[in-house]
């Protein structure tokens, strides 16, 4: 099977700095891939190229079958994109701003589709009120609820659970993880918080500086790196095998 996201070399320079180097890197169709590594490393980077909001320098990126730096329109009709900081315009309701979602991309008779996206994510009852008086764990939901109206194959999403209290971050995990269980969604996700990515996680992506050092489902990553059997690792041990200078957080 045609892997739904696959990189070839791909590379991005600003000048003599390398950003990311030669990525090669394949995800499957409904897996859920945690992207790993401290700041500079070239997550945010690989996104935006994988977007087509980036263009590389070298080698070759396809989504869905799309070349993003050729058909960057194409691929944002198939993808959805959270980022750390999810904007919405703050005097128009959840539901308005969804709508204007809807529209720009060409989906008619979008009622009911945000309805039920507001649903899902536990918005039902909040989606006539202002963003603006939103919390921020409401905005993370709101924008998971803008990708699930575009019916997405892929989604990418950076940080989807900084700044949320306890309960806040379970509902984002199990958001997640309905969207590649219930909906066949695609997930690549970056996080520095690692018992999140080790919990909700198919296989886990390694970055250091630019380039991909381990790549594989954690109980992989633990035999080759630490030797032991699946029971008796955590995804920070493996992390500090790469990282030891960064106290077991990936930024």
């Amino acid at each position: 099977m045609e892997p739904i996201i696959e990189t070839i070399e791909l590379t991005k320079r600003y000048g003599k700095q390398v950003a990311v180097n030669r990525l090669s890197l394949e995800v499957s169709e409904g897996e859920i891939f945690g992207f790993l590594g401290p700041n500079g490393a070239g997550k945010t980077t690989t996104i935006l190229m994988l977007l087509g909001l980036s263009e590389p320098t070298s080698g070759l990126a396809r989504v869905c079958g799309i070349d993003p730096a050729r058909e960057p329109v194409r691929v944002k009709r198939i993808a959805g994109y959270l980022p750390e900081s999810v904007g919405f315009y703050e005097e128009m309701t959840g539901f308005d701003n969804l709508k204007y979602v809807a529209c720009l991309n060409g989906l008619k008779e979008s009622q009911a589709r945000i309805e039920e996206a507001l649903e899902l994510v536990g918005l039902a009852g909040e989606g006539r009120k202002r963003v603006g008086a939103y919390s921020h764990g409401m905005r993370q939901r709101l924008g998971i609820a803008e990708l699930l109206i575009k019916e997405p194959r892929v989604v990418f999403l950076d940080e989807p659970t900084l700044g949320l209290d306890p309960d806040g971050t379970r509902r984002m995990l199990e958001m997640i993880q309905s969207l590649s269980r219930d909906k066949g969604i695609t997930v690549f996700f970056s996080s520095h918080l690692l018992d999140q990515v080790q919990r909700i996680s198919d296989r886990v992506g390694i970055m250091l500086k630019g380039t991909l050092v381990a790549v594989g489902a954690i109980h992989e990553l633990a035999r080759r790196t630490l030797g032991v059997g699946q029971e008796h690792y955590t995804l920070e041990e493996i992390y500090m095998r790469y990282f030891p200078q960064e106290q077991g957080v990936a930024a």
